[in-house]
């Protein structure tokens, strides 16, 4: 059974830095598609960050150079460590997994498995 379980988020003021963890298990996880999604009020889910079995990153445009995904083997654990926090950075942050072979990569993918999600609040 896949489980994927978020830590607590949390608040930050503007320019600052959080660290989000995700504890996945059910699945091979050095083979599937993981990442991270947000939702701010009134608007859609979208994609954040991902990172495959090999250990290649991608990044909606936005949190390039500011946030970064990483997977630690032994633990067993995905992290998303943002910087440079901005207000539009807010929301509820999701850990999400795929299986590697899923079409459209993790940000289209119809195969997702959600963690329970975690609120993250940047403020001036």
């Amino acid at each position: 059974q896949v489980e994927l379980r978020q830590s607590r988020g949390g608040s930050a003021q503007v320019g600052g830095s959080l660290r989000l963890s995700c504890v996945p298990s059910g699945f091979p996880f050095g083979h599937w598609l993981l990442g991270w999604f947000r939702q701010a009020p009134g608007k859609e889910r979208e994609w954040v960050a991902s990172i495959d079995g090999a250990g290649q990153t991608t990044y909606l445009d936005s949190v390039k150079g500011r946030f970064t995904i990483s997977k630690d083997y032994d633990k067993i654990l995905l992290f998303l460590h943002m910087n440079s926090l901005k207000p539009e950075d807010s929301g509820v942050y999701y850990c999400a997994a795929a299986p590697a072979d899923t079409k459209g990569g993790l940000a289209r993918s119809a195969d997702l498995y959600w963690g329970q999600g975690t609120q993250v609040t940047v403020s001036s």
